[in-house]
């Protein structure tokens, strides 16, 4: 592995910046950004030099939502955080670096042990993806996700496990604003807040300059969560009384783009088995949902919700396929949707998701070309987290 504080040299490379096929062939890299993009005859050869010929270079992937803590093995939630998932979370926060995700958000855990691994990251003391991180989710009694320590009775409440967030120094709130699949008793059709408490919790994270997501299943909590101007809507799945995607309403997809949220459809690689079943219902209206969505121009970041029953923390390279599949994505408005939209989504386009000098060599290296096959994806040469080589 080269040295953090060399200068690396890339060579005969397809770059794709973020947006577009440039013009150059090489990249340079030191101590964590990007120092020099252009043809090889223009840059002094460092060494090492690493020859990628026949290689893709592009921006490295973003999960925009993921839980380290969660097991994906179990289907049953924990009960409490215990330590002894700390090092399983350096594990999976290894993996998901060598499959090209260089940056994910965590949404939910119950200790804030996600906090010190992003930490430890950072410093370069273990390999992973840059971690934007939420701590506890503020919910109600019993309520979507309780068992991480977020439950609030009233809106004073609420506010209480906010400043507990603050306080242990997250980078964003998140908050359930309905109910969910995982948790028994817990419906994803209902509302969990009324637009009151989550208006006044949104405008109280904001004053501390953090984002809210917002986990909106039900079409009415997602028409709150846009309401209250939550930074992004997790999920979005316009739950109704017929079932997923069922009750897409326009007039609430307006307010959604009037207030200009993100969407963080969290599509995983499982929802092959509705491409798989193209009659069903299911897939028509969440397809019919995505395109109306997109149509509209609301801007939508890739996510897999990483560490629920199936859904694998590296899984991302293999989810963008089919996401591009039920929301009929043409390659590039997908690898957008997990690099420079996905940057932009989550307020680091100053950072990341684009191949820039001066910003963090946040690096992919795949064999093949991603613009004509997704599944490119899949095959990773190098990768680079902020600079620092995770894969040989």
């Amino acid at each position: 592995m080269p040295d953090f504080n060399e200068t690396v040299t890339l060579t005969d490379l397809s770059i794709w910046d973020g947006d577009r096929l440039i013009d150059a062939d090489t990249l340079q890299l030191c101590a964590g950004v990007i120092t020099f993009i252009g043809q090889g005859e223009e840059a002094r050869i460092s060494d090492p030099a690493i020859s990628c010929s026949g290689l893709t270079l592009l921006p490295g992937l973003i999960d925009a939502h993921v839980h380290l803590e969660l097991n994906p093995d179990e289907k049953d939630p924990p009960d409490k955080t215990r330590p002894e998932v700390i090092p399983l979370m350096r594990e999976r926060a290894a993996k998901m670096a060598a499959a090209g995700i260089t940056t994910a958000r965590d949404l939910g855990g119950g200790a804030w042990f996600e906090l010190a691994l992003r930490d430890e990251i950072a410093a370069g003391q273990t390999p992973g993806p840059r971690l934007i991180c939420a701590g506890q989710p503020i919910t109600t009694p019993s309520g979507h996700c309780h068992f991480w320590g977020g439950q609030a009775a009233s809106a004073g409440e609420a506010h209480a496990v906010l400043k507990r967030q603050v306080e242990h120094g997250v980078d964003l709130i998140k908050i359930m604003a309905t109910g969910g699949r995982m948790t028994k008793g817990s419906q994803p059709t209902d509302a969990q807040f009324s637009q009151a408490t989550l208006s006044s919790l949104v405008a109280a994270a904001h004053q501390q300059a953090l984002p809210v997501a917002a986990h909106c299943h039900g079409t009415e909590g997602i028409r709150r969560a846009a309401h209250a101007c939550v930074d992004s809507i997790e999920h979005c799945s316009w739950v109704g009384p017929e079932g997923w995607a069922s009750d897409y309403q326009a007039e609430v997809a307006e307010i959604i783009l009037e207030n200009k949220v993100w969407v963080s459809p969290t599509v995983n690689k499982g929802w092959q088995r509705m491409l798989d079943n193209p009659s069903g219902k299911v897939l028509g209206r969440v397809r019919s949902a995505y395109q109306q969505m997109v149509d509209k121009g609301i801007p939508m970041m890739a996510s897999t919700d990483a560490g629920i029953p199936g859904v694998y923390h590296a899984d991302l390279p293999h989810a963008l396929k089919v996401f591009a599949g039920i929301a009929q994505l043409d390659q590039s408005a997908t690898l957008k949707s997990a690099t420079s939209a996905a940057a932009l989504g989550l307020g680091i386009s100053d950072i990341t998701g684009n191949i820039e000098v001066g910003k963090s060599a946040d690096l992919l290296i795949v064999d093949g070309d991603p613009l004509s096959d997704l599944a490119a994806l899949a095959n990773p040469v190098h990768v680079f987290c902020a600079g620092r080589q995770v894969t040989a």
